[in-house]
């Protein structure tokens, strides 16, 4: 493989990669819904049956309800300092929930709408009671009707419980919302007081409901937005998503897991149930209605004696994918920032820039410090390849004139270029192995720049006040663009014809257009990881060359 084999196939592989990124982007299905809940007449919202027995045959989920219209209830606002919800008195349902230390784009004093029961992005969260139907007892699911004793409340001390009540035939549920200062992990708790004469059975179910629409999707830049589950004791494969698409013709039906935890994910963002992490419970996924799904979870049945009262726990998270936070919430949580198949080098790269902010303090200097590392970690492996570039580049008069000497036939000239190679001991792959062993490295540190939360609305220097937005300027593409152009004429090109020659060319400008729409901060990286490699190839050059002088020096005298 000569150089211009190499660059051929560099090419080729950024422009499958940038092709496939698009075509996934393009495949997610969208929806046009402008309606509220609340105006969906007749629109059949499934509850599903209690975990029973635990078992696959009994637990038939989900179980179609009948329909019936969804009237306008009251509407309860909470606060705390991290969260705004709404919640409806129609199934205690959190409605609309807005992030408040994560403003929205371009306006960072607002906080982050991550969910709406309007519009054409309809997401929010159920749950609910379902009993067991040989008690012939009521349960409240998210079709029941709560009263709550005000219509506003806002955290003023380091917790807050946010109570929701519902009565009938002789069954009290009081349904409360629990939330921590600091935290976007939310206890939900239903006490149940049977009143009646004989046993209540029921289960705890809590599901994730939305239009397949991401208002914030980018279409340069895909990320995965929809349902994904964990099942941490399975021997095939723990962390799964399922595509809203898949969801049409393979629903997720009766999947046994103990623990686990189900979710809707978006860039930067998730929602997710954290069900008890010590029993089996049952997992659930399906389309509710043409272009609306859900993801939820079944916890075991409980039974409640006559007279006596008992409290059905559970938890949901709302807020931004924080690895640290995630982690420490339920096995595996941190998964759902999906590096892909490079997780096993990302989450290495993102420990270690996470512990060069602590000690720097600012995101945008962190990553420069960690492209820094990745390149003297890879120096010799960069230096093999410069060195070889640089021997390739001295005996380009020779390969030039081999090629106007044999040019038309191929077959000797191939012949004749190996030749020559053997003569001069150079290895035509040398410059491409160590840049291949790197490419790894680089594309999931690529993974943990977009895919990390922290750089949202983290300021760098100057103009630069959020590495997870492009650049308002281009002044950072534009540098980019240069020290490739600057790089590429350190490399040999008499191997490639004329028309290959101007292709190359081209590469900067084309690779500048696709960076000006990039998160800053992965253009930083892609910026100072091309200035290292002009400087470490500039360095390598000079040396061979000065050896090379004195060399033919040494020979004069």
């Amino acid at each position: 493989m000569n150089m211009k084999a190499f660059w051929w196939i560099a090419l080729a592989f950024t422009a499958m990669w940038i092709w496939f990124e698009w075509m996934k982007f393009n495949a997610q299905p969208t929806t046009t819904t402008t309606t509220s809940i609340e105006q969906q007449a007749g629109r059949d919202f499934d509850v599903p049956a209690p975990n029973v027995s635990r078992a696959a045959d009994q637990a038939d989920v989900p179980r179609a309800a009948g329909a019936s219209a969804l009237p306008q209830q009251q509407r309860v606002r909470i606060v705390t300092d991290v969260l705004k919800l709404e919640v409806d008195t129609l199934g205690a349902d959190i409605r609309d929930a807005r992030i408040i230390p994560h403003g929205m784009p371009r306006d960072p004093n607002t906080p982050f709408h991550l969910m709406s029961d309007e519009g054409p992005l309809m997401y929010f969260a159920q749950n609910g009671l379902v009993a067991n139907a040989e008690t012939g007892l009521p349960a409240p699911t998210h079709r029941a009707v709560f009263d709550t004793p005000q219509t506003e409340y806002v955290m003023t001390e380091d917790t807050l419980r946010v109570p929701f009540t519902w009565r009938e035939d002789g069954v009290e549920v009081t349904k409360y919302y629990v939330f921590t200062r600091g935290s976007y992990l939310i206890g939900v708790e239903f006490e149940v007081t049977n009143l009646t004469e004989q046993t209540w059975s029921g289960s705890l179910y809590s599901q994730f409901v939305r239009t397949a629409f991401d208002p914030y999707s980018q279409a340069l830049m895909y990320t995965y937005t929809g349902p994904v589950f964990y099942d941490h004791f399975s021997d095939d494969k723990k962390y799964n998503k399922i595509s809203f698409s898949d969801l049409n013709t393979q629903p997720l039906e009766n999947k046994l897991i103990q623990g686990g935890w189900a979710a809707m994910i978006q860039h930067y963002f998730v929602t997710a149930v954290v069900p008890n992490q010590n029993v089996t419970n049952v997992f659930y996924a399906n389309q509710v209605e043409p272009g609306r799904y859900r993801i939820g979870v079944v916890e075991p049945e409980v039974q409640i004696a006559p007279g006596a009262t008992a409290t059905i726990q559970s938890q949901i998270y709302i807020g931004p994918t924080e690895q640290n936070v995630l982690r420490q919430i339920a096995p595996g949580l941190e998964r759902t920032i999906d590096y892909g198949m490079f997780t096993i080098l990302a989450e290495p790269l993102f420990w270690l820039l996470s512990h060069i902010h602590n000690i720097v303090g600012n995101w945008g200097w962190s990553i420069i410090v960690l492209t820094i590392l990745i390149k003297l970690a890879f120096y010799w492996l960069s230096a093999k390849s410069y060195y070889s570039m640089a021997r390739l580049r001295k005996f380009q008069p020779k390969l030039k004139q081999l090629k106007e000497n044999y040019g038309d036939d191929k077959v000797i000239f191939q012949q004749k270029m190996m030749k020559l190679y053997k003569e001069e001991k150079i290895n035509p792959l040398g410059g491409c192995l160590p840049i291949l062993v790197q490419m790894p490295v680089f594309i999931a540190l690529y993974w943990v720049l977009i895919y990390s939360v922290e750089m949202r609305q983290a300021e760098w220097i100057l103009w630069i006040n959020d590495l997870s937005v492009k650049d308002p300027y281009f002044v950072l593409p534009i540098l980019m663009g240069l020290t490739m152009w600057i790089q590429q004429k350190l490399n040999p090109t008499a191997m490639m014809d004329e028309m290959q020659q101007k292709v190359m060319k081209f590469l900067p400008f084309i690779f500048t257009i696709f960076f000006m729409w990039f998160p800053a901060g992965l253009v930083l990286y892609w910026l100072m990881n091309n200035i290292l490699s002009v400087a470490q190839q500039w360095y390598i050059t000079r040396k061979i060359e000065r050896g090379e002088a004195a060399e033919a020096n040494a020979k004069k005298r």
